[in-house]
C-alpha cells in the first residue's frame, strides 16, 4: 500500500501541519481525527487496515489530516470568540492548502469528507458549507451542534454565540439555507450518517436527519446497537459506508 507523509508550514495557521496519505488512486477521502486524535489516529485504530482492499484496488485514497482542536474548539483558556476564529483558520488551511494538494496529486472527480466523533462534525460542517467541493459525506458518531449541553458534554462556547458559530453549526444554518444552487449540490451529494442507539447525541443526529429531509436532501441514516463510539465499531462501519 502506498503511504506518504507530508509536512509543511501553514501560512493560514502559522505553524507546521502534518498529514498521511494512504493509497495511490481512487476517490479522495479527507479524513478528520477525533477530538484528541492526530493525523496517524486512523491508521492506529486499524481503520486503514479495514479499508485495505478498497485502497489496494485503487478505489479509495485516504488523506488523514491533523487536528488543532486543542487550539480551537477545545481551547478553554481562550475566550469563545477566539476558539471559533481559530476553527475558521483551520477550515481555510483545508480549503486553501490541503484540498488543492489533493487535486494536484489525484485527479479523481470524487472527494469524500469523513470523520469519527469530532471528526464527523468537522466532515459534515465543511461538506455542508462547501457542497461544490465534495461529492460524498460519511460521518460516524458525530455531534452537529457544539452549543448543546448533553449529559457530561457541555456547550463548547460557554453560552457565547455569534455569527461565526451560527455558520459553523450545521443544525443551525441548514434550516435557513435557501440558495438554490447550494441546495442542488447538497441534494446530489451522497450522505451517510451513522450513530449508536445509546450515543448521547442520537437525538441531535435524528434532528439533523429531519432537517435534511425537510430540505429534500437525500441521505442514509443508520443507527447501530449500543453506543458504537469507538474504533471497534468504526472499523466495521468504514468498509460498509465508504
Amino acid at each position: 500500500m502506498n503511504r506518504e507523509y507530508h509536512r509543511w508550514f501553514s501560512p493560514r495557521l502559522q505553524r507546521d501541519m502534518e498529514l498521511l496519505v494512504f493509497g495511490h488512486a481512487g476517490a479522495k477521502v479527507l479524513v478528520f481525527p477525533t477530538r484528541d486524535g492526530r493525523f496517524y489516529e486512523y491508521e492506529n485504530l486499524g481503520l486503514v487496515r479495514s479499508l485495505s482492499e478498497k485502497i489496494d484496488a485503487g478505489q479509495l485514497q485516504l488523506w488523514c489530516v491533523d487536528s488543532i482542536a486543542s487550539e480551537s474548539l477545545y481551547c478553554f483558556w481562550c475566550e469563545p470568540a477566539g476558539r471559533i476564529r481559530r476553527h475558521i483558520q483551520f477550515e481555510e488551511y483545508l480549503l486553501d492548502e490541503v484540498l488543492p494538494l489533493m487535486r494536484r496529486k489525484n485527479p479523481h472527480p470524487c472527494t469524500i469528507a469523513h470523520g469519527c466523533s469530532l471528526g464527523a462534525y468537522q466532515a459534515a460542517n465543511i461538506a455542508f458549507r462547501h457542497p461544490g467541493l465534495f461529492q460524498k459525506l460519511v460521518a460516524f458518531s458525530g455531534r452537529y451542534d457544539l452549543t448543546l449541553n448533553v449529559e457530561s458534554f457541555a456547550d463548547l462556547f460557554d453560552g457565547y454565540y455569534d455569527e461565526n458559530i451560527y455558520f459553523h453549526t450545521p443544525t443551525h444554518f441548514l434550516p435557513n439555507l435557501e440558495c438554490a444552487d447550494r441546495l442542488e449540490l447538497l441534494r446530489n451529494m451522497e450522505i451517510a450518517i451513522v450513530i449508536g442507539a445509546d450515543d448521547p447525541f442520537l437525538a441531535n443526529n435524528r434532528h439533523l436527519s429531519a432537517l435534511l429531509h425537510a430540505k429534500g436532501i437525500r441521505h442514509k441514516f443508520h443507527v447501530w446497537r449500543g453506543r458504537a463510539h469507538r474504533g471497534a465499531y468504526w472499523r466495521q462501519m468504514a468498509p460498509l459506508y465508504l
